[in-house]
C-alpha cells in the first residue's frame, strides 16, 4: 500500500536554526511521539550519506528502521530514505524563510507499507493522517522557545505528596509523556564543565551539550576514559576535537578538586554552566586520605567546593546544575553523623548526602542571586546507567525493563543549562523539566535554622580550600 502525508507548520525560529536541528535526524525521538529512540550510526559530521537508527514506537511494540539522508541543500531541504521489514519511506523537508525569525517547514512522507494491501488505505488514512500531524505539532512545540518557565502544576504536587504515583513516573514512562521534549536551544560560544561525564548520564549530557554547540570541560578521574569520552562526544555531535577540554582528577579528594577549580579559574575568564554530576554509591564505609566518608566527599563535599570556588567565572548570567537523586525524599540529613561514623548504609548515606546537596543548592540560590547565578538541582528518575548496574544490581535486574536509559535521564540537566526562558529562574529542584517539592515524607525536610546549621558544617570542611580574597580582572574583591 502506497500513501502520501504532507503538512506545512509555520514556526517562529530562524530557517538556519531550524535546518541545523532537522540536518541531525536523530532528534526525530524529541519530536515524534512515534519514535521511541533515534540514534547517528555514522560517526563525525552530519553529511549526505549519514545513517540514523530509529526503533519506531508501534501499538506498544518497538519496531527497528535505518534512516539515511540522500540531499542536504543548504538550509533549502533534507531527504532522506527509511526501510524496515515492512515499511519504505521517503521523506522530504523544505524550508522556506518568511521573516528572520518565522521559518516554514514542509513535511512530506510518501510511504509504501509492505504487505497492506491497498484496499485497506480508506481505513488506514485517518489513523496515519493523525499520525503525521503529531509529529509535525511536536517539531513545532521542540523548535519555538518558550516565553516563561513551565508552570507548577496543581496536579504534579498532588501525586508528590502521594509518593508512588509519583514513583511510577520516575520509570521511563514520565519521560515520554512530557509534552515537550525538544532540546533545540544553541549554546555556541558557551562553556560547560561537567564532571562524571564518562560514562551514564554525564557521558549523555556532555553529548548533548556538544551538539547544541557548547564547549566542553570534561573532569574526571580517569585520563584514559576521559579521551574515550572526548571521541564519543565528537562521533555524537560532529564537532571537532578543539571544543572539548580534559581535567584529570579525584573528586574524593577536595585538594584535588580545589587544584581543578583553580586551573578552570586560571584557564577560562568565563563558565556559562557548571554540572556536578559526578556520583559514588559505596556497599561499605570507606575512607578518603583527607580523612572523609567516600559517599559525603564525592556527592556533597566535592560539588559544594566546586561550585564555591568556581563563582567568580560564572557570575553575570551562570547556571549551576547540581544531579542528585530520587532516593533523597526517602531520607533526612543526620547532622549528628555526617560522615557515618556510627552506622552506615550505602543507599542511606546516599540519600543523606543528595539531599544536603538539594538544601545547600536552594540557600546558596538566595545568595547568589543578586549576582546572576542561577542555581538548581535536579534527579533524572530511575536510569539504567553503569552506576546503578554495579551499585544497585537488585534493583537494577528488577526494574530493567522500565528503567530509563542514560540519555532520558540527562534531559532536565542539558533543558536546565540550555533553555533561555530559564533565565533568572533559580533555587529549584527538577524533574521531568517540573518543579517539584523536595520534601513529600514527614522527618526529611530540614528546618531553616538546621538547614544552616548544614551550610556552616560544609562550610568548615572546606574553609581550608576556599582562598579567603580571591580578585577578578579589576582587582576587585569577589566572593568565593
Amino acid at each position: 500500500m502506497k500513501v502520501t502525508l504532507k503538512e506545512t507548520i509555520v514556526v517562529r525560529r530562524s530557517l538556519t536554526d531550524c535546518y541545523r536541528y532537522l540536518k541531525d535526524f536523530s532528534t526525530i525521538e524529541q519530536w515524534d511521539p512515534g519514535v521511541y529512540r533515534a540514534e547517528k550510526s555514522t560517526p563525525g559530521p552530519v553529511a549526505v550519506g549519514s545513517e540514523f537508527e530509529l526503533v519506531l514506537n508501534l501499538s506498544g511494540k518497538r519496531v527497528p528502521m535505518t534512516y539515511r539522508l540522500l540531499e542536504a541543500e543548504n538550509e533549502q531541504s533534507l531527504v532522506l530514505e527509511g526501510v524496515n521489514k515492512t515499511l519504505h519511506a521517503l521523506d522530504t523537508l523544505t524550508f522556506n524563510a518568511i521573516e528572520a525569525e518565522l521559518t516554514e517547514i514542509t513535511y512530506e512522507a510518501r510511504l509504501t507499507l509492505k504487505h497492506v494491501p491497498q484496499l485497506a488505505r480508506p481505513a488506514m488514512m485517518p489513523v496515519l493522517n493523525r499520525v503525521g500531524k503529531k509529529a509535525v505539532n511536536g517539531l513545532k512545540a521542540a523548535l519555538e522557545r518558550p516565553a516563561r518557565p513551565p508552570r507548577w502544576r496543581a496536579g504534579s504536587y498532588l501525586k508528590d505528596r502521594l509518593v508512588l504515583p509519583a514513583a511510577l513516573d520516575f520509570t521511563e514512562r514520565g519521560y515520554l509523556n512530557q509534552a515537550n521534549r525538544g532540546l533545540s536551544q544553541f549554546m555556541d560560544g558557551k562553556t560547560v564543565v561537567i564532571t562524571g561525564p564518562t560514562s551514564g548520564l554525564g557521558l549523555a549530557a556532555a553529548s548533548e551539550f556538544s551538539r547544541l554547540g557548547a564547549k566542553l570541560v570534561l573532569v574526571g578521574r580517569n585520563s584514559e576514559r576521559l579521551e574515550q569520552a572526548s571521541r564519543e562526544i565528537q562521533d555524537f555531535s560532529g564537532r571537532a576535537d578543539d571544543h572539548v577540554e580534559i581535567v584529570e582528577a579525584e573528586l574524593s579528594l577536595l585538594s584535588e578538586v580545589s587544584r581543578v577549580a583553580d586551573q578552570i579559574l586560571t584557564s577560562h575568564d568565563r563558565i556559562d554552566v557548571l554540572v556536578n554530576n559526578a556520583g559514588v554509591l559505596p556497599l561499605e564505609r570507606q575512607v578518603t586520605e583527607e580523612g572523609h566518608e567516600l559517599t559525603l566527599a564525592v556527592n556533597l563535599l566535592a560539588p559544594v567546593l566546586l561550585m564555591r570556588k568556581l563563582a567568580p567565572v560564572l557570575a553575570d548570567g551562570g547556571r549551576v546544575v547540581n544531579v542528585a537523586s530520587g532516593g533523597m525524599y526517602l531520607s533526612g540529613v543526620n547532622l549528628g553523623d555526617m560522615q557515618s561514623e556510627r552506622s552506615f548504609d550505602g543507599s542511606r548515606a546516599y540519600a543523606q548526602a543528595k539531599r544536603a546537596l538539594v538544601t545547600l543548592t536552594e540557600l546558596y540560590a538566595l545568595e547568589w542571586k543578586c549576582e546572576g547565578i542561577d542555581c538548581n538541582s535536579m534527579h533524572p528518575g530511575w536510569a539504567a546507567t553503569p552506576g546503578v548496574a554495579k551499585s544497585l544490581p537488585a534493583f537494577n535486574k528488577a526494574l530493567s525493563s522500565r528503567l530509563r536509559d542514560a540519555k532520558m535521564g540527562a534531559d532536565t540537566i542539558v533543558w536546565l543549562a540550555a533553555s533561555a526562558e530559564l533565565s533568572g529562574s533559580t533555587g529549584g529542584f527538577w524533574f521531568d523539566r517540573q518543579r517539584h517539592p523536595i520534601s513529600v515524607l514527614p522527618g526529611t525536610e530540614l528546618s531553616p535554622r538546621r538547614a544552616r546549621a548544614l551550610q556552616v558544617w560544609v562550610e568548615g570542611v572546606l574553609a581550608p580550600f576556599i582562598e579567603a580574597s580571591s580578585r577578578n580582572g579589576d582587582g576587585e574583591l569577589v566572593y568565593g
